[in-house]
């Protein structure tokens, strides 16, 4: 599959991987810092944004989809940065197609399951399904629906992003496949060997995605793995610590 891609400058390829509900265009103003001097494609991963929509959505399949469109616009090998579910889509690459990353930075997240995570995110799907999308919806309209199951105001505002207004409002995501992949996106499939290139793991203070005990899982599929940690972020980290999150991406990828 040919994933949509947003492209910003020139020199060796960095591409971004958004997390689940995400888009391309979310790593806006990040994307623009790191492309002085290198060649930042942002995708939209299947079943978001502007890219296919798909029955399936095991990390086999979307990391696929990021190599195959990789080798289309001829920008492997790259380096691949990917935050939570693209963290893992990025892993999977990794493993899958040592040779076609370069290096690999993961977002907090770890390659463990997640599964205490699946009924937050089912919620937050049926509270999106649950809208009525009449015409000339509003914003606050679909805000106050989304209240109840989405308190958090933040949370809210990052998932209608994802609603496209108008007189025909649709949303930019496959809601229904993705209410029945929640197992498979907040689990980890297993993989022989490991990926040796250069791989950073970096993390929030105030996350518990990553835990000290999964540090073996990690070393295990990662053995060069190095950790750094933001201390004034949490689970998002690039909207967290911007800042950071482009000092730590630019050393990296030197």
């Amino acid at each position: 599959m040919i994933l949509h891609a947003v492209e910003r400058g020139e020199g060796a390829p960095v591409v971004l991987l958004h997390g689940l509900y995400g888009q391309a265009i979310n790593f806006g103003a990040i994307q623009k810092r790191l492309a002085v001097g290198r060649r930042v494609i942002a995708l939209d991963l299947r079943n978001h944004g502007q890219s296919p929509r798909a029955p399936v959505m095991g990390y086999r399949a979307m990391a696929e989809d990021v190599l195959e469109t990789l080798r289309q616009l001829g920008a492997l090998p790259a380096m691949l940065v990917g935050h939570s579910m693209g963290g893992k889509v990025a892993m999977a690459a990794a493993l899958d197609a040592p040779a076609a990353v370069s290096r690999l930075l993961v977002a907090d997240i770890a390659p463990v399951t997640y599964a205490d995570h699946d009924a937050s995110h089912a919620l937050y799907i049926a509270a999106m399904q649950a809208i009525p999308l009449h015409p000339n919806l509003t914003r606050a309209e679909a805000d106050a629906a989304l209240a109840d199951a989405v308190p958090n105001p933040a949370t809210r505002g990052f998932l209608l992003q994802n609603l496209r207004f108008g007189a025909d409002p649709q949303w930019r995501l496959n809601l229904p496949v993705l209410a029945e992949a929640l197992p498979w996106l907040t689990g980890w499939p297993d993989f022989e060997g490991s990926y040796t290139g250069p791989t950073l793991f970096l993390t929030g203070a105030r996350s518990d995605y990553v835990r000290p005990e999964d540090r073996p899982a990690i070393r295990a599929l990662f053995p060069a793995a190095r950790f750094v940690a933001l201390k004034e972020a949490g689970h998002w980290i690039h909207a967290d610590d911007p800042d950071g999150f482009v000092s730590v991406v630019e050393a990296f990828a030197g």
